[in-house]
């Protein structure tokens, strides 16, 4: 197998599926997309930049996503009509792998993410209504410590982790923190088989805790 059939194959072993997850009910649904793409033999993760004059988040680094709305059909459509609205992404160039198990940010949204291939000549248009820029780094970058650095924060499992990273086309130092670094820690360990450089077992906990909550909404229904 290539490069990309190896990344897909790992990854779809840890596809949590629709049926088998059972939402909680009280929580607001949200979807992100975790682009991955191989250029020059190399994985890559592509990464937004929210524009500096919205009211949450202004001018930090996250993955293309968003809240669910009432005409998607599921989480996988939540996360690819917003990389469409944020930055140009067709759906039909995208190559769904998996979806993660989701998990709670600070606000109270379930975030499902969805792992993805798309093309390695895709060339973003940002809608910068939302987004100021977009920037692809190698995978592998979320597993070294150099570049990485971990704090506590009250009521999270785990240390909260940050990354800086120096885009070399732009010269642009960028922070790459708290759940977008969590996720893309998870998804380079899973793609590639490799522990990171540091401790990390901030995501894996929330999921537990998202999970066996769900079960126990789903026996007090049945």
């Amino acid at each position: 197998m290539d490069l990309k059939e190896k990344t897909v194959a790992a990854l779809k072993k840890h596809d949590s599926g629709a049926e088998e997850f059972l939402r909680l009910p009280a929580l607001p649904a949200a979807s992100v997309l975790i682009p991955l793409l191989l250029r020059d033999g190399q994985l890559r993760l592509l990464l937004t930049v929210r524009a500096i004059h919205l009211k949450q988040h202004a001018g930090e680094v996250c993955f293309p996503g968003g809240k669910r709305e009432p005409g998607d059909r599921d989480e996988v459509h939540t996360a690819l009509r917003e990389a469409e609205e944020e930055i140009g992404l067709h759906p039909d160039t995208v190559q769904v792998i998996c979806r993660l198990f989701p998990v709670l940010n600070k606000a109270g949204l379930l975030i499902t993410p969805v792992v993805a291939f798309i093309e390695d000549s895709f060339e973003a248009r940002p809608n910068t209504d939302e987004v100021s820029e977009v920037f692809t780094l190698p995978l592998e970058f979320f597993t070294k410590a150099a570049d990485h650095s971990g704090y506590p924060v009250p009521s999270v499992f785990g240390p909260t982790h940050s990354f800086m990273y120096t885009d070399p086309s732009t010269g642009r130092i960028h922070q790459i923190w708290g759940l977008t670094a969590a996720l893309a820690i998870t998804v380079a360990v899973l793609a590639l088989g490799e522990k990171p450089e540091f401790e990390h077992h901030q995501l894996t906990l929330f999921q537990l805790h998202i999970y066996v909550e769900s079960r126990l909404c789903a026996g007090w229904r049945g």
